[in-house]
């Protein structure tokens, strides 16, 4: 019998922050999103004092208070190197592993002789070799296993671990699920299904596959088939090849002039260039967009965004920064407090999949090439740093991290001491 079991972090940001610190045991914790902004992640201390997922942190600024609340900001080394040490973890249980977001990941089990007993090994060792806890959700189909690991967080006699491979079970978890909590479903969705009087995960199930097909989309038949025991959706073993290439930030101060938010916009798009160059990619549509902060009542609100496209697809920073800067000049508005920024490449393609220009000469593009692989060889070389004429040297006007904690695990001067 096919089996996937997901495997996801129980509240993975505030399960780092308390690694190395055993005084957060049991103590509310939550960290913010870039520029200490909102709060992106609570641990059930907090979630039980009604402290809301992605709620400004000003509006609870009181509750905090009250109740000793400890804040973190978001401390991306940190997270990014436990769950590398989490999914080096999962390897040893399955051959077959795909990785889907910083601290989720599907394993194929099929052949387990004992699923719950084998979940349950799973976050022991999960536990003991990394110190994060999580939750196990197996079932015969992907969106069935999501739901799964759903109740095994939701309900604590579940030990941690759901298994879904038996009908009667998917039929019972179903029936008490909302339909807003099936894996693919948005809000939108989930209000349209709502009309049609399909409330429960259950609801939908029953619905004919044909009939969603034509009223939604492929995507959401396929979720249906799929509630129904009907594997279709199979382990990705490599990553999706990028739709996109985004860079975008939150100042830690508002910012007003043109220069300084120009200076912003080309670093970002020159960042989102040397990505794509990492990615061996090209890309052909550039996308800008600025803002100012919605909560910010002191000046004028404003919001604009601009498209262009490149002659040929390129990762050339020279040729992305133009094409930047001339879309900035068309939506610069003066007087305005700006908050965020960013960048995003599309039209992605591979270099053997670039038709050339009749017109472009081959040693124009070899000589980009080079130019740009001698200037990330130097940037990642750590002996120096080359930027181009519109970005900044320095950053200082990125994100507001007051509450930071230490880079436990990747800076050796924040190892803790033990005396």
């Amino acid at each position: 019998m096919r089996r996937f079991a997901l495997v996801d972090c129980n509240n993975f940001y505030c399960s780092c922050e308390r690694l190395f610190r055993p005084d957060l045991k049991r103590v509310p914790v939550v960290v913010l999103s870039n520029n200490d902004g909102c709060i992106v992640a609570r641990s059930p201390e907090a979630r039980a004092l009604g402290i809301g997922m992605g709620v400004p942190l000003f509006k609870v600024r009181e509750t905090v208070r009250r109740h000793n609340v400890r804040v973190f900001s978001s401390n991306y080394a940190l997270y990014g190197d436990i769950s590398a040490r989490v999914m080096q973890t999962l390897e040893r249980f399955s051959p077959d592993l795909e990785i889907y977001s910083i601290d989720e990941a599907f394993l194929d089990l099929s052949g387990v002789a004992s699923p719950v007993a084998y979940g349950q090994e799973i976050r022991a060792t999960v536990r003991r070799h990394v110190g994060v806890p999580v939750s196990v959700g197996i079932a015969p189909t992907k969106t069935l296993a999501k739901l799964a690991n759903y109740a095994a967080k939701r309900f604590a006699e579940t030990g941690g671990v759901v298994d879904l491979s038996a009908p009667h079970k998917q039929r019972r978890l179903l029936a008490i699920t909302p339909v807003g909590e099936v894996w693919g479903v948005g809000r939108r969705i989930a209000a349209s299904l709502q009309k049609l009087g399909v409330t429960t995960a259950l609801d939908l199930a029953r619905m004919e596959p044909r009939r969603i097909r034509r009223r939604f989309s492929v995507v959401l038949e396929r979720t249906v088939r799929e509630l129904n025991g009907e594997s279709c959706i199979g382990l990705e073993a490599m990553p999706a090849a990028k739709k996109q290439i985004v860079c975008s930030r939150s100042f830690g101060e508002k910012l007003t002039g043109y220069a300084e938010v120009r200076q912003a916009v080309c670093e970002f798009a020159a960042r989102t260039a040397e990505k794509l160059r990492r990615e061996e990619l090209l890309a052909r549509m550039v996308h800008l967009f600025i803002r100012t902060s919605p909560f910010d009542g002191s000046g004028p609100g404003y919001s604009n965004a601009a498209t262009g496209t490149l002659p040929c697809p390129s990762a050339d920073s020279r040729a992305i920064l133009a094409l930047v800067t001339r879309l900035f000049d068309d939506i610069w508005k003066d007087g305005c407090r700006y908050a965020k920024a960013g960048v995003m490449l599309g039209d992605l393609c591979s270099p053997d999949q670039v038709q050339p220009d009749l017109f472009t000469a081959g040693d124009d593009q070899d000589r980009s090439d080079r130019l740009m692989r001698a200037i990330d060889a130097i940037n990642h070389s750590g002996r120096g740093k080359i930027w181009f004429g519109g970005q900044r040297p320095q950053t200082d006007w990125f994100m507001r991290r007051a509450h930071l904690s230490p880079a436990y695990t990747t800076r050796w001067e924040c190892i803790p001491e033990v005396c």
